[in-house]
């Protein structure tokens, strides 16, 4: 809150003297908040899964891993409050842990809806949806939010076969920094494309106090992996991807960015600290 002195003319006195006189006035300056909602921590990946996408898994060393996650986000504008996909439903279990697996998520730390509640938030008060791409992972509590408009990539939104005036199915139609289609979506929050881990993904990246905050789904599974360049195993149009890592990566390099991962605990490592992502 900045409390304000206003110098509002001469007002008279009571014994026919005018004075000028001083109000100070408080008023509320909204700033924007972001949140994790963290759902697994405790996990790992192995380095064939997160570096393997272009040479191949068997290039690189299975027995050197990093650690993984899982959280979604929410950005609280003061006038609005806005998520950066949904997790999954409720009661959903990941796969045991295993020697040798490509990808552990970790220990539950909550249901999605449960570490939504808990950041001090009704499903009511969420008025934009902003889906990076289709996986359940990222979408699987869509339904849960009732005033909502859900914003898609429209290759996903037809392939999740979503309708309904909720969905709005991104134009994108204007460029962003060194991105060529981006949609902004509120004061200093931009819907932006950016496919190949699915033939609709999108990035999201928000301005607030001189930082941009990249949300940027599965462009990368662990911070590593984008520090070395190389993309994950995961994708719909390798090509496309490579694209997409590439500009992420110029972005980064010209504009000071926290970069908030999805599915290793740096994303809400980074956002605690408010870390610039060096590369």
């Amino acid at each position: 809150m900045r409390r304000l002195a206003c110098k509002i003319g001469c007002l008279p006195n009571f014994n026919g003297t005018f004075n000028n006189h001083i109000v100070i006035i408080d008023t509320f300056l909204m700033t924007m908040e972001i949140k994790a909602i963290r759902i697994f921590d405790g996990g790992f990946m192995n380095q064939p899964f997160a570096f393997g996408g272009e040479e191949g898994k068997d290039k690189f060393d299975e027995q050197i891993i990093y650690r993984s996650g899982l959280q979604n986000f929410l950005i609280d504008t003061g006038s609005e409050v806005i998520l950066v996909d949904t997790g999954f439903q409720a009661g959903f279990a990941a796969p045991a842990k295993k020697l040798g697996a490509l990808l552990y998520m970790g220990e539950k730390v909550a249901d999605y809806m449960d570490a939504f509640a808990a950041l001090g938030y009704k499903p009511e008060q969420v008025t934009k949806i902003l889906v990076t791409h289709k996986h359940p992972d990222h979408t699987a509590a869509l339904q849960c939010f009732p005033n909502a408009k859900v914003y898609i990539g429209p290759e996903d939104a037809d392939a999740m076969k979503l309708e309904g005036d909720n969905i709005v199915r991104a134009q994108y139609g204007e460029p962003f920094k060194n991105f060529p289609n981006a949609q902004q979506v509120a004061d200093g929050i931009w819907f932006i494309e950016a496919k190949g881990h699915t033939k609709g993904n999108s990035i999201v990246i928000a301005e607030s106090d001189g930082l941009y905050y990249m949300f940027h789904g599965d462009v990368t599974y662990c911070d590593a992996a984008l520090k070395a360049n190389k993309l994950s195993i995961v994708y719909e149009d390798k090509d496309a991807a490579r694209q997409t890592l590439d500009r992420v990566r110029e972005f980064i390099s010209q504009n000071p960015t926290v970069y908030l991962s999805t599915h290793c605990p740096e994303g809400y490592e980074n956002l605690e600290m408010k870390r610039v992502m060096k590369l």
